[in-house]
This record gives C-alpha cells, sequence and structure tokens, in this order.
C-alpha cells in the first residue's frame, strides 16, 4: 500500500494519469508511436480533453474517495464515448490494422480500468 492506497489501485491510477498525459500530447502532435490523428484543430480539442479527463481519472482515484471514484468512472466513461466519436467522424482514422489495434486496445483499457476501479469500490471512504 502506498499513502493507504492498494498496490493496484495505486498502479492503475498512475497508468491512467500516464495514458492521459500521452493522449494529450497526441492530440497536440497528431502522432504518438506510429500512431495519427487527424491534424485538424477539433482533433486537437477533442483528444487533449479525453486525455485531461483520464488524468483526473486518475487523480481522482488516488483520493481514495467514494465520490471520486465515481467521477472517475463518469470520466472514463466520457473517454469512452469521444473515442468512439473519433472513431465515427474520422478524426481517428482506422486506415490501417495497426491503428484500429491501437483504438481496440485503447479503449479496451479505459473500460478494463473502469471495470476495475467499480471493483474495488468496499475500498473506497
Amino acid at each position: 500500500m502506498r499513502m493507504g492506497i492498494p498496490g493496484g489501485l495505486f498502479v492503475v491510477a498512475l497508468l491512467m494519469i500516464a495514458f492521459g498525459l500521452a493522449e494529450v500530447a497526441t492530440g497536440f502532435t497528431h502522432r504518438f508511436l506510429g500512431l495519427a490523428t487527424a491534424k485538424v484543430v477539433v482533433a486537437t480539442c477533442v483528444s487533449a480533453a479525453i486525455g485531461t479527463l483520464y488524468v483526473a481519472a486518475g487523480a481522482l482515484v488516488l483520493t481514495m474517495k467514494k465520490w471520486a471514484a465515481a467521477l472517475a468512472i463518469a470520466f472514463l466513461v466520457a473517454d469512452i464515448v469521444g473515442r468512439l466519436s473519433m472513431i465515427a467522424t474520422g478524426l481517428y482514422p482506422l486506415s490501417s490494422f495497426r491503428q484500429t489495434s491501437a483504438m481496440t486496445l485503447g479503449t479496451s483499457l479505459v473500460v478494463a480500468f473502469a471495470v476495475y476501479i467499480r471493483s474495488k469500490w468496499p475500498l473506497f471512504r
């Protein structure tokens, strides 16, 4: 346990913060590890917003408060909706197997984090 935070939740929170920061960076650079987003202002704003929600969700989990965990889950749901919206509008092109795999894996991780946080509900105060 770190600062009264169970190890699994601590790791998940740190991963969400790191992945969220990567998402924000991707929003502004439109590239990350060979993956790309559309080079338009809307893609920048949406991707940065999604990343910010991801970072905020991780930070909220670290508080170990039930209200914060509920808000973190809501932010992760908004992240999922944002990702699906980017796909539907072409802001995240699924032009290759690599792009499609990355979006599928990334979105699956967000879902897994939300489910994990909910499964640890009794640990929040």
